[in-house]
This record gives structure tokens, C-alpha cells and sequence, in this order.
């Protein structure tokens, strides 16, 4: 191992991306070895390389004890897949977790001592060591689709989470759920922005990022819209109407517009989801792009916005994005498993196009701890091929390497978000 790559294992990784489910979700009701190693995006690969869906289903049943006959049905999609970014996650799982070498040719009895070490894993404390521990995490960045960011008891100083901001985004607004959360009944425009301002106050203190997803169910286009325009869509919709799109668009483009007036005030960044849709056969890729977003980037020039997953496969024009507007963010989460030649030729490109603070080097976007271990060991190798890449071409020595990593792993993170004011507030409130 180089000296540069020992750097970049050995350096406390921030992961800016996941969807963690809670402890008591993973001690209770966390997943089987097949449902570890297989439920997460490889899955739609596996479909994709010709798997059946009857077969897939079969394989992430965790009512099934045969893991073998369970395994046996995906073998030939497998390994058209192998080598896929998912692949390579579920072998760096594999190991690293299972110490399994070869995932097709287990025999029962290995799958079955495999299962034994995940009853060991599934207790508590378990999800925290792994991704503390085994795969160096400083802390984790949690959206969890909700508002409420409350401290969690498992490691209030590590599980940082997102305030929700997709469902406004969608127009999809739940009156009487605000109404239960603030206090405030939305019966017009300005009653819905006394009630998001009121969500803010009330959640936004203990919120890492505002997070939105609102890309898989409309296009991220966004135009400045005007309060007249926006209440005409909410009246109808309070009164049970069905908006059009248009409508939907106006009215989730105000909303969008007072959730980054909010995060300004609140001082958190605000992140999006650009390019790339997780599973198949549903992405209108003109939809997805990041130059939809250039309209609210020179709105709020004082906004620090997030642009996530490289916004594959629009990598350059994020990276022209980044280089011309002070307040946009690449974060890298999730593109290493999605195409990681792709996403270690758009970092080398970066370097040479985008200042140094501009980018952030990691999120696994995962839903169980193992996997994130995974996706985690794969950004760390693939960060090192392309760094390792710029000192063989001479482009960069290896202690510029070496602190363009610490950049991208963690000090861009840090004077981005609030780390120390989150960590300190949630303290406080336990």
C-alpha cells in the first residue's frame, strides 16, 4: 500500500448520505445474511443482468431458511453483475463483514456460519461499531423522509440527521400534519409560510442539512413563483382538488423557495438529489439535470447548496456548475457503487477545474450499516486510483494528494455544515 493510500484508510471519514434505519429497527428487525449482502442497489442489477423478479424476491425472503436454494436462483445474473460498482460493494461486504471470499461458491455450510456472524451483529451498539469503527466514520448525515431531527440515543454525537424537504418540494403538503407539529392550521399562502417557518424553528436547531428528493417525481427545473400563483394551487388542493402539473410545479417551486430561505437563516445547507434514479425502468434522465438549478443558485447566492450523486451521468455539467458558482456543492455520495470509473474520472477532472472546497468526497446512501461499510471501503479504494492516477502523470505530488484527500474526506465537510454547533445542540438535548 502506498503512502497515500494507507492516508486515505487510515483518515476519519465524514459521510454526508444515508438512510439508516434506527437501532431498533436493525436489532429487531434488521436483515438476514441474503437480505445484508443483496437488498440494497445490486438488487436492481441483478434484474437488469436478466434475474427474474420471482428469483430476486426469492432472494432477499428472509421468511426462507434454504439461503442456499435462495442464493442459487440469481447465480447466472450475479455473475453478469460481478463487476458492476454494486458488485464490487456486495464482495467488499462480503469480506469485510462475513470474511466470505466468494459469494457464488459458498457451500451450505459456510452461508449458514455467515448467518450465525449476522444474529451476532443484529444487537445493540453493533450498528454504530461498524460504521464507527470498521468503516472510520466520524459521523453519519441520516435522511430518514422526516422533519423531526431529534437526538438519537444510540449516538446522538454520530446519527446526524436531515430535515425532510421533499414533500414540499412535490407540492405534496399535509395540512393537517403541520397542523399537529406547530400549531398552525394552513388555510392560505401566508399561514403555509408561518407554519414552515414555525417547522424551522421548531426542528431546524437540530438539523445537519435540509434534504430534498423531489427529482424522482418532477423535473428539478425551478422557476421563482409569485405568492397569487402559489395560493390559486394551494386552495385547490386543500380543497381536495387534483392540481396539474403545472400547478404542482408552481406551488412546489414556492415551497422550495421558503424551505432555502429557512436554511439560510438556520444555517444549514441545503441538499439535493440530481442525476441518477435508484431502480429500473422509471428515470426520464432531461429531468435530472443540475443545470435546472442555476435559476435558484443566483436567486440565493448566500444558499449553500448540495448537489449530490455527481449528478450522473450530467458529471461535467456539474463540474461546470461547481467552478462558476460560489454557493454549489459536488458531494460524490452514492457514485462510487453507481459507476466508479465514471465517478474517478469526474474527481480527476474536478481537480483540474473546481477549487478544492468545493467538493465532498463520500456518502453511501444505504439503509443498513453493513452496506455502508461496504460503499465506504469502495470510496476509499477508488479516491485512491485517481489520486494515485494525478502522481504517476505528475500532475500532483504525494503530500498535495494526501491533503486534497483530507480535503474532500472531511475539512470541506466541516466548514460546510455545522458539525460542532449540531453535536453540541443535541447534546444538550438529551
Amino acid at each position: 500500500m502506498s503512502h497515500l493510500a494507507a492516508h486515505i484508510s487510515h483518515t476519519r471519514l465524514i459521510d454526508t448520505h444515508e438512510h439508516l434505519h434506527s437501532e431498533q429497527e436493525f436489532v429487531e428487525e434488521g436483515p438476514d445474511l441474503l437480505q445484508d449482502l443483496f437488498d440494497n442497489y445490486v438488487a436492481v442489477d441483478l434484474l437488469v443482468a436478466g434475474a427474474s423478479e420471482d428469483a430476486v424476491r426469492r432472494l432477499l425472503d428472509a421468511s426462507d431458511p434454504d439461503l442456499a436454494s435462495r442464493l442459487k436462483g440469481v447465480c447466472d445474473a450475479w455473475r453478469r453483475c460481478r463487476h458492476t460498482g454494486y458488485g464490487e460493494a456486495v464482495c467488499l461486504l462480503a469480506r469485510q463483514v462475513y470474511d466470505i471470499a466468494e459469494i457464488a461458491e459458498l457451500t451450505p455450510a459456510q452461508l449458514e456460519a455467515a448467518q450465525a456472524r449476522n444474529r451476532e451483529l443484529r444487537r445493540p451498539g453493533e450498528r454504530l461499531r461498524l460504521l464507527r469503527d470498521v468503516a472510520n466514520l466520524d459521523h453519519v448525515q441520516v435522511d430518514n423522509y422526516l422533519w423531526e431531527c431529534p437526538p438519537d440515543t444510540s449516538g446522538p454525537d454520530f446519527f446526524l440527521y436531515d430535515l425532510s424537504w421533499s414533500s414540499f418540494c412535490r407540492a405534496k403538503l399535509d395540512a393537517p400534519a403541520m397542523y399537529d407539529e406547530v400549531g398552525i392550521a394552513v388555510e392560505g399562502i401566508d399561514s403555509l409560510r408561518r407554519a414552515i417557518e414555525a417547522l424551522f424553528a421548531k426542528h431546524g436547531p437540530l438539523a445537519i442539512a435540509v434534504k430534498s428528493q423531489h427529482a424522482y417525481e418532477r423535473t428539478l427545473l425551478w422557476e421563482e413563483r409569485n405568492d397569487a400563483d402559489a395560493e390559486r394551487a394551494l386552495l385547490r388542493q386543500l380543497g381536495g382538488e387534483e392540481l396539474s402539473e403545472g400547478e404542482r410545479l408552481c406551488l412546489g417551486d414556492w415551497c422550495m423557495a421558503r424551505g432555502v430561505e429557512q436554511a439560510i437563516t438556520h444555517n444549514l445547507p441545503f441538499k439535493i438529489h440530481t442525476g441518477y434514479y435508484a431502480g429500473t425502468g422509471r428515470m426520464p434522465v432531461e429531468r435530472i439535470r443540475p443545470g435546472h438549478l442555476c435559476a435558484l443558485l443566483m436567486r440565493y447566492p448566500k444558499a449553500r447548496v448540495v448537489l449530490m450523486h455527481n449528478a450522473y451521468p450530467y458529471s461535467d455539467e456539474l463540474i461546470a456548475i461547481a467552478k462558476h458558482y460560489p454557493n454549489a456543492y459536488i458531494d460524490m455520495c452514492w457514485a462510487w457503487s453507481i459507476d466508479p470509473y465514471s465517478a474517478c474520472d469526474t474527481l480527476r477532472r474536478t481537480i483540474h477545474a473546481v477549487p478544492s472546497n468545493k467538493v465532498f468526497a463520500f456518502g453511501g446512501d444505504a439503509w443498513w450499516p453493513s452496506a455502508s461499510v461496504a460503499y465506504a471501503a469502495q470510496a476509499r479504494a477508488w479516491l485512491s486510483r485517481a489520486l494515485e492516477a494525478e502522481v504517476n502523470d505528475g500532475l500532483l505530488n504525494e503530500r498535495e494528494a494526501m491533503a486534497y484527500a483530507t480535503r474532500l474526506m472531511r475539512e470541506n465537510q466541516l466548514d460546510c455544515f455545522d458539525v460542532a454547533g449540531r453535536r453540541a445542540a443535541l447534546l444538550a438535548a438529551m
